[in-house]
């Protein structure tokens, strides 16, 4: 296979999704170490990676993230962390064959490491040293420390490669909805530390969906020169029947991956909650923006802030060609013949019955849902709010109905800023019926468009 460093100066690289869910989904208990069956259901591991690969996956992340000595001493398996991470490596070299990388993937040691824990840093390297020795020695390609919250942790993990190691690494971060991660470490320090410390590439990964993430990346490109990764969620779960599920659909993660790469994002995947089905449409949003004709443009300030001073950076990003926007757009770019059919937003709040009937529409061949707005001036859930519902729990697009009448310019701006951050691309401006019809017609009237 090409060079790893090349193949990333070339084009985006896809990673895969996650392991654990898919191996849960698979019947495995989540009281199990899944690192462990690299050892007793070898299959089954194996079974999940030619997934990813089938997928599209450019890089396989071997079953070996909790695969260090304190982690598996919970299990009782210390003694048998050289066989699960060689074994963990191998079984990922088998599903890629000659088709994808394969990335040792190593996380958090599980424990406090100082000055927030007793664990000493120069004693965290050495347990990280034993982990990346064991998949050095399997012949990993690369690589990537993931889903870290500790900047001393991480650290100690980066120079643990380091002293073995010059293949490239990956080195991610876990941040919350604002960005800064459990401690308050922003982007504006900890990516620079990650960059000086000798990462290869940069990211974060986990905690939030795409678009929490997208925010994020963006203030990391602002402060470094290094290429990015961005491996998100699949939204945050919500508990159905007593089960987490991850909402988000393939083809919402895929339209944020098509934004990540034009940040400097040079690896997009996935985390908790994402499937073959997801990397796929990833693969698929990327294949073309991805090539080094496409390449993102790296954006240094002249003068880097202080971590005390974070910057806005203003970049103007390339226009995205009609038929990249989304489905329908493609659709009609190629002349195909499009079905959409027009469901009302409910009277009251409960948006599941709206939800199930796209369901079916999306079952039957629909390929977009209309979603009028304001229709005949009533009060109805706002029409953008029901899209981004649908579009999420759904997994059909829609065209979102916007009426212009009765919202002042800037009104109108926030909105379609609101809908481009939440995924929406297909809008259909209108000029809206009079309020004198509806529900309350003594409602003044706005004409700014």
């Amino acid at each position: 296979m090409q060079d790893f460093r090349e193949a990333l100066a070339r084009r985006v690289l896809v990673c895969d999704g996650a392991m654990g869910t898919m191996l849960y989904s698979r019947g495995v208990f989540i009281n199990k170490s899944f690192d462990a069956m690299n050892l007793t259901q070898a299959g089954l591991v194996e079974g999940v990676h030619r997934a990813y690969v089938d997928a599209g996956a450019d890089i396989l992340e071997t079953n070996t993230f909790g695969a260090n000595r304190i982690k598996l001493a919970s299990f009782g398996l210390a003694d048998k962390l050289h066989d699960i991470n060689v074994a963990g490596a191998h079984i990922a070299r088998r599903a890629a064959g000659d088709a994808a990388y394969v990335a040792g993937a190593i996380g958090p040691l599980g424990i406090r490491i100082e000055p927030w824990g007793k664990t000493g840093v120069d004693e965290a390297r050495e347990y990280f040293r034993e982990q990346v020795a064991a998949l050095l020695e399997s012949g990993v390609d690369l690589f990537i420390l993931e889903t870290f919250r500790d900047l001393n942790e991480i650290g100690a993990a980066i120079d643990a490669v380091r002293s073995l190691s010059d293949l490239p690494l990956v080195a991610q971060m876990t941040t919350e909805e604002d960005g800064n991660t459990l401690d308050g470490t922003p982007p504006e320090r900890f990516a620079p530390e990650l960059q000086k410390r000798g990462a290869t590439v940069i990211g974060v990964n986990c905690a939030v969906g795409p678009g929490p993430m997208l925010e994020t990346i963006e203030r990391m490109e602002a402060v470094t020169d290094i290429s990015l990764s961005a491996q998100p969620n699949a939204g945050k779960p919500r508990d159905v029947e007593g089960r987490n599920i991850y909402l988000c659909s393939p083809e919402y993660m895929a339209s944020y991956a098509r934004r990540f790469i034009l940040h400097n994002v040079r690896i997009v995947g996935g985390c908790c909650g994402t499937t073959p089905e997801h990397i796929k449409q990833i693969k698929a949003a990327v294949g073309t923006a991805g090539s080094a004709a496409a390449a993102p443009h790296v954006v240094t300030p002249r003068h880097r802030p202080s971590p005390a001073s974070p910057a806005t950076v203003t970049v103007m990003a390339p226009p995205i060609p009609p038929e990249q926007k989304s489905r329908l757009a493609r659709a009609l770019a190629d002349g195909r013949f499009v079905v959409g059919v027009e469901l009302l937003p409910p009277r009251g709040f409960e948006a599941e019955p709206a939800i199930q009937r796209a369901r079916e529409l999306k079952r039957y061949g629909v390929d977009v849902v209309n979603i009028p707005d304001g229709l005949r001036a009533g009060a109805r859930l706002s029409a953008l709010s029901l899209a981004v519902l649908i579009e999420q729990q759904a997994g059909i697009e829609t065209l979102l109905h916007y009426s212009c009448r009765d919202r002042n310019l800037l009104g109108i701006q926030s909105d379609l800023l609101g809908a481009h951050a939440m995924g929406l691309r297909n809008l259909l401006l209108i000029t809206g019926d009079p309020g004198r019809v509806g529900d309350y017609p003594d409602a003044t009237a706005v004409f700014d468009v």
